[in-house]
C-alpha cells in the first residue's frame, strides 16, 4: 500500500468514526426525549451510564487525526478534513451530553403529569434529529446544499423554542407550585436548541472543509 493509499485508508476509518459518534448521539437525544414523554426514569439513567461511548469515540478521533498529522503532514484540504474532524467530533459530543442533560431532567421531573401538552418539544426535537441525520449525510457527500439546508432547519426550532418558552413563563405566573416542572421543562427546550446550534456549526465546518472559507450559517 502506498503512503496515499495508506492516508486515505485512515481518513476513511476517522469519517466512519464520525458516522458512528454522530449516529450515537442522534440515537440518544432520541431515546431522551421518549424517555421524557413516558416519564421513564429507568432509561434515563441508562443513557447517563451509556454516555461515556461518545466520549470515548471522540477520544479515539483525536487521537487518529492527531497521529495522521503526525505521519502523512497533510496539507490545503487534506489538512481540513482532519481539523474538521476534529471539530465536528467535539459538537457531536457535545450534543450526547445535551441527550443526557435532558434524561437528568426528565429524572427531576420523575412521574408528575405535564403542566402542559410537550408537542412543540416533540417537533423541536424532531427537527434536531432530522438535522443530524442530514448534516451526516452532507459530511460524507461533502456536499454543501444539503449543509446549507441545515440553516433553514435551525431557524425552525429557534422559532420553536422562542414560542414554548413564552408558553411555559405564562404558565408558571398562574401555578406557581409547578415552578421546578416549568424550570426543567424550559432546560430541556434549551438543551434541544442549543443541540441544533452544534448542527450548524458541524455544517459551517462542511463548508470549510470544501470551499475552504469559513461561513456563519448561524447567524
Amino acid at each position: 500500500m502506498s503512503v496515499r493509499e495508506r492516508y486515505e485508508a485512515d481518513l476513511a476509518e476517522l469519517n466512519r468514526k464520525i458516522v458512528e459518534l454522530g449516529t450515537f448521539a442522534q440515537k440518544a437525544l432520541d431515546r431522551s426525549l421518549k424517555a421524557l414523554e413516558n416519564h421513564d426514569i429507568e432509561d434515563s439513567l441508562l443513557i447517563m451510564d451509556e454516555d461515556i461511548k461518545a466520549n470515548r469515540i471522540e477520544e479515539e478521533i483525536n487521537d487518529q487525526a492527531i497521529l495522521l498529522i503526525a505521519k502523512q503532514q497533510p496539507v490545503a484540504t487534506d489538512l481540513r478534513r482532519v481539523i474538521v474532524a476534529i471539530k465536528i467530533a467535539a459538537d457531536l459530543e457535545r450534543i450526547a451530553d445535551f441527550a443526557v442533560n435532558i434524561a437528568k431532567s426528565t429524572i427531576r421531573i420523575g412521574d408528575d403529569p405535564f403542566v402542559k401538552p410537550i408537542e412543540h418539544i416533540h417537533e423541536m426535537h424532531l427537527e434536531t434529529s432530522r438535522m443530524i441525520a442530514l448534516v451526516l449525510e452532507a459530511f460524507i457527500d461533502e456536499d454543501i446544499v444539503k449543509a446549507k439546508q441545515i440553516a433553514d432547519m435551525d431557524d425552525k426550532v429557534d422559532s420553536l423554542y422562542g414560542q414554548t418558552i413564552q408558553d411555559l413563563l405564562s404558565i408558571s405566573a398562574n401555578k406557581p407550585e409547578k415552578l421546578s416542572q416549568i424550570t426543567q421543562l424550559s432546560f430541556i427546550c434549551r438543551y434541544l436548541e442549543r443541540a441544533a446550534d452544534h448542527v450548524t456549526n458541524i455544517s459551517e465546518n462542511i463548508f470549510y472543509l470544501v470551499k475552504g472559507t469559513r461561513y456563519e450559517l448561524n447567524k
